[in-house]
């Protein structure tokens, strides 16, 4: 018996490590902090905001030089360096949804630079082309070689799936969206997308708030993550199609909590009342109702016909008066 004590605690211990590791497992499901994004991925968080992704960036004072080319947008500091404050969350500048509003710059869009060879992207960013869109003193070769990647192959035109004006999704596959936003999104933003909040333009806001305020931000960080939040599943990584997330911007603008919902009143119940005046209930009280008519009717009669007789002696007795 003795014997076997020792193979029941190796036992035990097997059972403990195997539980413990797949604890582990379901606490890191969604995406290890560690684990390598592709060059698409971080691409497309620098273009969100470099000075987040960068480790050890150099944070440029004051605003980017080109930021005096334009006057309408006030914004100022580190955020006029970020690639998305110029070219928008969709991609498309003054072509796009920054064309108008306080946000609007001026700037080109970058969809037509997804046609651009790797040489012409570089002479972009490290100031060959202009020399004040130089971003070598911040970026590394890699960093830059990431935002190319991002461009040429990470660009989606989501203007093909949202009402510019209105901001909506224009259709989508509500099943398709849902399944996809369960598997990915519900972990952390719950089940109706106020689970997690987040910091939108100076508030606190849900999922449903931000995909219906800005629904081309919600899809680039949807695809492509944010450095805010590394644990969060990447759409991109995850084989989404550019259809996948329009589905799900679909699903959340539609189904989840928004905080724009038109309240709907139910209509009131009105409780009979008894009839305490109006018409007549019966033969009797309409007799009597006519007789009080008829009677208010002579006494009013009455009324004016003195009045009238009154205003004549008045006139009969003035001229008489002045005869006299």
């Amino acid at each position: 018996m003795n014997k076997l004590k020792p193979i029941y605690s190796f036992i035990v211990i097997l059972i403990l490590m195997v539980i413990i590791g797949s604890i582990s497992f379901a606490s890191v499901s969604a995406r290890d902090n560690s684990q390598e994004i592709s060059p698409v991925s971080r691409g497309a968080q620098i273009y969100d905001d470099w000075t987040s992704v960068v480790s050890d960036a150099a944070i440029p004072v004051g605003n980017h030089p080109i930021w005096s080319r334009q006057s309408n947008n006030t914004i100022s500091g580190t955020d006029t360096w970020r690639c998305v404050v110029c070219h928008g969350w969709d991609y498309q500048g003054i072509d796009g949804a920054f064309r108008s509003g306080s946000y609007s710059t001026g700037f080109p869009g970058l969809l037509e630079a997804s046609t651009k060879d790797q040489s012409t992207l570089v002479k972009a960013l490290d100031g060959s082309s202009d020399a004040q869109h130089n971003f070598t003193s911040m970026l590394s070769d890699d960093d830059i070689e990431s935002v190319i990647a991002f461009i040429q192959t990470g660009l989606i035109d989501d203007n093909e799936y949202i009402d510019i004006v209105t901001r909506k999704v224009t259709g989508g596959d509500l099943v398709n969206g849902k399944e996809k936003y369960e598997q990915a999104c519900s972990i952390c933003h719950g089940d109706d997308g106020t689970l997690a909040t987040f910091r939108y333009e100076g508030t606190e806001v849900s999922l449903g708030t931000l995909v219906v305020q800005d629904p081309w931000r919600f899809l680039h960080r949807t695809r492509f993550g944010t450095a805010r939040a590394p644990e969060m599943p990447l759409g991109y990584e995850l084989g989404w199609t550019a259809e996948d997330g329009r589905d799900v911007a679909y699903y959340v603008q539609s189904s989840l909590p928004t905080g724009f919902e038109v309240p709907t009143n139910e209509p009131m119940e009105i409780e009979p009342v008894a009839n305490l005046g109006g018409p007549a209930q019966n033969w009797f009280s309409g007799i009597v109702t006519a007789f009080g008519a008829m009677a208010t009717s002579l006494g009013f009669a009455i009324l004016l016909g003195a009045l009238f007789v009154g205003i004549i002696l008045v006139l009969v007795w003035l001229l008489r008066s002045r005869r006299a």
